[in-house]
């Protein structure tokens, strides 16, 4: 519900500076270069540790797909995984260099496609009986709210692109509607998923719950490679906000060639970066936690809420006022006590590693 309202304010935002047409032109619309600044600084950060978080996933359920696979390297002390991990990234590294955005819209589909099939493999198992579904979950842990908020942000972290959707539309005024349908149907789907996934495996489910379901299933073996494929259609549209902005930043004389040559040399490079930190960080649900808490909850509630603040100021109700201040509150509490909860759990993981 928050996050369709502060989508809604962006619309609103929009409304007030039809010359803005990303989230970056409201930050500047706002309160300047600085807002730009900011809004640029959280969204990039998203989008790097998202990416961070699609290669964690993609490194744990290789080693599932590939059971019993063993691969060496004499130059490296990598694991089979690993490996496997390097090989999969080297194969989506071509998807960086596409400037067509038809291309790379082909390429989010099949993501969209990807996902459909692992809820629907995760519901045919829950429907058909191939696991006992009789677990139980505690109905409240208190303790864990501010790890998890982080968690259930990113899954709605989607106002990046809002702007630019809203500004695509025939009708900018159904807007609203729009994005309370698209959270309604989202937030259905999580549930669902969230209950099938406690009633059948309960507190031991695995932080994926691919990695849970019985591996001798068809169906498992589907929802897998799926999970496989889903971070590999993914790169190529989470890096194109950034690669959009560094090709405005290139001299207009540039040929078409070297721009190409530019944004993909860059977008190589900042591929090998992610993938040497996923493999040095593994722990899918920490960094993911770590990632909402830390960076969605500005995008998706504070900077929000300051931005129509600041913009809609002359004719703001107090009762909006007083709203949007205690959702900026809220926000920032979260933020914080999340940031250090998952920061805890990934620094407790990591030594507890180390020390293995």
């Amino acid at each position: 519900m928050v996050c369709a309202y502060t989508s809604h304010l962006l619309g609103k935002c929009l409304d007030k500076s039809p010359k803005s047409r990303s989230y970056t032109d409201i930050g500047q619309e706002a309160y300047g270069s600085k807002g730009r600044i900011i809004a640029a600084t959280f969204i990039y950060l998203e989008i790097f540790l998202a990416l961070v978080s699609y290669t964690i996933s993609l490194h744990d359920n290789l080693s599932i797909v590939f059971p019993g696979t063993w691969i060496s390297a004499r130059w490296t002390h990598m694991s089979s995984p690993q490996l496997l991990t390097v090989i999969a990234v080297l194969i989506a590294l071509p998807s960086l260099w596409l400037r067509d955005l038809s291309s790379i819209s082909f390429l989010s589909s099949g993501g969209i496609l990807m996902s459909i099939i692992i809820f629907a493999s995760v519901a045919l198992t829950a429907i058909f009986g191939w696991v006992r579904s009789d677990n139980e979950i505690p109905a409240l842990r208190i303790r864990n709210i501010p790890m998890i908020s982080g968690l259930y942000v990113f899954s709605f972290a989607g106002h990046i692109v809002f702007p630019d959707l809203y500004k695509s539309m025939k009708d900018p005024s159904k807007f609203t509607k729009v994005s309370i349908v698209s959270f309604t149907l989202v937030t259905a789907l999580y549930t669902a998923l969230a209950f099938m996934g406690a009633k059948m495996f309960g507190p031991g489910v695995s932080s994926q719950i691919t990695l849970s379901l019985p591996r001798h299933l068809v169906v498992t073996k589907v929802a897998q490679w799926a999970t496989v494929l889903t971070p590999i259609t993914k790169y190529a549209l989470e890096f194109a906000p950034f690669a959009i902005q560094l090709d405005r930043s290139l001299p207009g004389s540039m040929s078409s060639c070297m721009r190409t040559v530019v944004r993909g040399t860059v977008g190589s490079m900042l591929l090998v970066v992610i993938l040497a930190l996923a493999l040095s960080v593994p722990y899918f649900e920490y960094v993911l936690s770590l990632t909402g808490s830390l960076v969605s909850i500005c995008i998706c509630v504070i900077l929000p809420c300051g931005f129509y603040t600041k913009i809609c100021w002359p004719s703001l109700s107090k009762p909006l006022f007083l709203l949007n201040a205690l959702l900026i509150g809220i926000g920032c509490v979260l933020g914080v006590f999340g940031t250090i909860s998952s920061s805890k759990s990934l620094i407790k993981s990591l030594q507890g590693h180390t020390s293995a």
